[in-house]
């Protein structure tokens, strides 16, 4: 029972958490609040299934504003996310894909056709974090019904009669952090509109609309998956441990930064000293790693999964990297090692106020700044070692306003919505003998990315094979499969669509928290807002059917193939 109190399943508990995330200015006066701006379509996240959200919409038709809390649109896969996870590219086409040729006809005009390092792009499944944005912002811009707004961070939500009506904005340029409680702003801007979409990692905007959510883990006796709750994985022998109890908690899978480091020296630059804070102490277990041979090569060479043999059996193992076109190179922080210095860094992100959410960004950038630092150069990591690390550099080309370092924290994880459908982990496996996967009336997309989830701990004693939470690739049970459109749609809040916290389990969400299903997902809610509109009902009342036909003329994948 004390499980699931923490899981924060009430909507009361969900208000009243985000009024403390908000901190809301004092009320400002019907003088200085400037007159409300109406569109049809809100959407409030820029990461790429709110980008794919906004410029759907505006396609059909509709006056779309689409709001970022950064100056960049595009998320992670423009703050360091440089590749497209996706192992079956036909099963996500749509705006993602023409996103994919884009990213390769850059390349194919940067390199010429026959370039030795034309194929680094992977026909554009892989690509540096600007030109993902450049590209991005091409294709807003080519919507002449769509405004940004860079910037901003969201203060409330109005609901009138359960339905999601106005939000309130405010430009965080024009805010000092210093102030814990800033005054009211002229600037502050309230949007008016027929449907909203919350396209962020963290779930603010259903959280603000008083809308139910999950924070943490199902119990497996929830919904009787084999994967749920507290759980001890063996990735190499796919083998459920002891120390496994399966039991609901409020722990989230542990968060980092995607760095984008080059190759070139002539491109970029290492750091000169360590970052504030500093302890190598956070990072001496990776010796003790690499001498258990936690630090080896994977069982089965996979490509596409960060792999990279030069690396293999030396400390540097501790980052996961991969090289992409113009001598860079994507890094993510592997999580197999034991030192593995991320999990539970993250506890109070989510429902913080905004200086609490930056502080737990700091420590985490500081712990990855911290981790390079260690590898390049403390005297304990073998010279060779650290000469293999230094090999990688701080890019002078990308994050050009943030030090060559991105703006984006790796999200794995945040609020999930509790909708007219829950997806869980069976929905994603298959069911019966053969793993048959399950059909739904109202598809409107396609998943296949493997269960993959960060650790949720760290080190505890007695683990010796792996860190708790860690559910690496399940490529053994994951199947493609169909996604409702009712995973998107809030049980009680009218005008509201969720694309990217949507309505699953943990484990299931451990699937679905790609970019590109996101960016699926975003297409179909863009439609979807404009059928609601256009046919003046609720969202969750709109024909999927109707739907359906439009995303299929849209060449968007709504079914599995029969």
């Amino acid at each position: 029972m004390k499980a699931l109190l923490r899981m924060l399943r009430f909507t009361a508990l969900a208000a009243s958490a985000f009024a403390l995330l908000l901190l809301v200015a004092p009320s400002v006066s019907a003088q200085e609040q400037a007159a409300p701006a109406r569109f049809d379509v809100v959407v409030y996240g820029a990461t790429p299934g709110g980008v794919s959200a906004a410029i759907s919409a505006a396609r059909m038709g509709d006056r779309v504003a689409l709001i970022g809390y950064q100056q960049h649109v595009g998320g992670m896969s423009t703050s360091g996310l440089g590749k497209s996870d996706i192992e079956k590219r036909e099963m996500i086409q749509g705006l993602f894909k023409e996103f994919v040729d884009k990213v390769h006809a850059h390349y194919l005009d940067f390199y010429g056709e026959g370039h030795p390092d034309l194929p680094l792009c992977h026909d554009g499944y892989y690509y540096e974090p600007h030109v993902a944005e450049e590209i991005f912002d091409e294709l807003l811009a080519a919507e002449k019904t769509l405004t940004v707004f860079r910037g901003h961070r969201l203060l409330r939500a109005k609901t009138e009669n359960n339905r999601l009506t106005a939000i309130t904005i405010r430009s965080r340029k024009e805010e000092n952090p210093s102030e814990p409680r800033p005054t009211a702003l002229r600037s502050d801007l309230t949007i008016q509109g027929a449907v909203f979409i919350d396209a962020t990692y963290e779930g603010d905007l259903l959280a603000a609309a008083g809308a139910e959510y999950r924070l943490g883990r199902e119990g497996r006796d929830e919904f009787q998956e084999p994967h749920a709750g507290v759980i001890y994985f063996d990735y190499k022998t796919k083998e459920i441990l002891p120390g496994t109890t399966g039991e609901a908690d409020d722990r989230l899978p542990a968060y980092t930064y995607r760095l984008c480091l080059t190759t070139n020296p002539k491109k970029g630059f290492h750091l000169t000293e360590p970052p504030a804070g500093y302890d190598r102490q956070h990072y001496v277990g990776y010796f003790e790693d690499l001498a258990n041979g936690l630090l080896d090569g994977p069982k089965n060479f996979k490509p596409g999964r960060g792999y990279n043999p030069k690396h293999f059996g030396t400390l540097v193992r501790a980052l996961s990297v991969t090289y992409i076109p113009n001598e860079m190179t994507d890094v993510n922080i592997n999580p197999r090692p034991l030192a593995f210095p991320f999990p539970e860094l993250n506890v109070g992100y989510i429902e913080g106020d905004d200086r609490q959410r930056q502080e737990i960004c700091d420590l985490h950038r500081n712990r990855v700044l911290g981790l390079i630092w260690f590898l390049q150069n403390d005297e304990e990591v073998p010279a060779a070692h650290r000469e293999l690390a230094r090999e990688l550099y701080f890019p002078d080309e990308e994050f050009t306003d943030n030090h060559g370092f991105p703006f984006q924290l790796y999200i794995r994880e945040g609020r999930r919505l509790v909708g007219e459908y829950t997806l869980i982990e069976q929905d994603i496996t298959g069911t019966g003998e053969n793993r048959e996967p399950k059909r739904y009336p109202d598809s409107i997309a396609v998943g296949e990315f493997p269960i993959d989830s960060f650790p949720c701990q760290q080190k505890q004693p007695g683990d010796t094979v792996v860190l708790e939470g860690y559910l690496g690739l399940l490529d053994h049970i994951t199947r493609p499969y169909e996604i409702p459109y009712r995973i998107m749609v809030p049980k009680q809040v009218d005008g509201l669509l969720v694309p990217v916290a949507a309505s699953t389990t943990h484990v299931a969400f451990s699937s679905v928290r790609m970019e590109p299903t996101w960016m699926a997902l975003g297409q179909a809610a863009g439609v979807a807002a404009h059928l609601a509109i256009e046919n003046n009902q609720p969202a969750r009342q709109i024909d999927t059917t109707e739907l359906q036909q439009i995303l299929r003329s849209q060449n968007h994948v709504v079914n599995l193939p029969e």
